[in-house]
């Protein structure tokens, strides 16, 4: 008699960090990964800091092969209505005999606690992967695997304009300034995952405009922060 496995939905953000723990997840083979679940602009139809499009996220699943839930988030949603919405989301998932979920974090630890401290109120249990993972041992193995993945946003303070729209490579990463996380773990920079051992088929774009956009800076309110932008289509 086979035993089943106790299903899991992943958070999603069409990244490296999302596609490697979803890839460590699948050798491990302890669950059943049932959905991806990500947010998405309710306005915009793009992925919060990651700018990409609902339409490439949606063909991104489709070539990894696991069904994508989305939650649409307004411009004017606060946090504790994030909490709310996210909390409905958990309940679903309970309701369909979901309770595990997983996560691409490396080492935030505040982050880590918040999201363990909002999962526990519904009685789902948290999975990271990557936890505590040399940052550059994890983004050199991502690319040994055969991992590729696309910079599409960065952060003005460390980059220019040519950095984003471009390949993570092993020469980049040797190249990054000694103040950026090799894996980008403190926001410096985001990625989107095209083609690699979780994929059935590679994900085909073309890279659009790039754009500078700024936004309030979360630990100094007064200042603003940068970020460049690559569209892909």
């Amino acid at each position: 008699m086979e035993i089943k496995k106790p299903k899991l939905f992943f958070n999603w953000s069409s990244g490296k960090d999302s596609s490697f723990a979803l890839y460590k997840l699948i050798q491990q083979g302890e669950f059943e990964i049932s959905t991806l679940l990500t947010t998405v602009g309710a306005e915009t139809k793009r992925i919060g800091m990651h700018g990409l499009r609902e339409s490439l996220l949606k063909r991104q699943a489709e070539a990894i092969g696991i069904p994508l839930e989305i939650i649409y988030l307004s411009s004017s949603t606060t946090h504790e209505a994030y909490n709310r919405l996210m909390k409905s989301a958990m309940n679903r998932m309970k309701s369909s005999g979901i309770y595990n979920t997983a996560f691409g974090d490396i080492f935030l630890e505040d982050l880590k606690a918040y999201r363990e401290s909002q999962l526990e109120k519904v009685g789902i249990q948290a999975e990271f992967p990557l936890w505590k993972r040399d940052t550059k041992e994890l983004i050199f193995e991502f690319l040994e695997l055969g991992f590729k993945t696309k910079i599409v946003a960065a952060n003005a303070k460390y980059f220019n304009r040519d950095f984003v729209g471009t390949d993570l490579t092993k020469e980049l990463i040797n190249s990054l300034p000694l103040e950026v996380d090799p894996c980008g773990e403190n926001g410096e920079f985001h990625t989107f995952c095209y083609d690699g051992p979780i994929f059935n088929s590679p994900v085909d774009f073309l890279v659009g405009e790039k754009v500078k956009k700024s936004y309030p800076n979360p630990s100094k309110p007064n200042e603003e922060m940068y970020f460049w932008f690559c569209d892909l289509i």
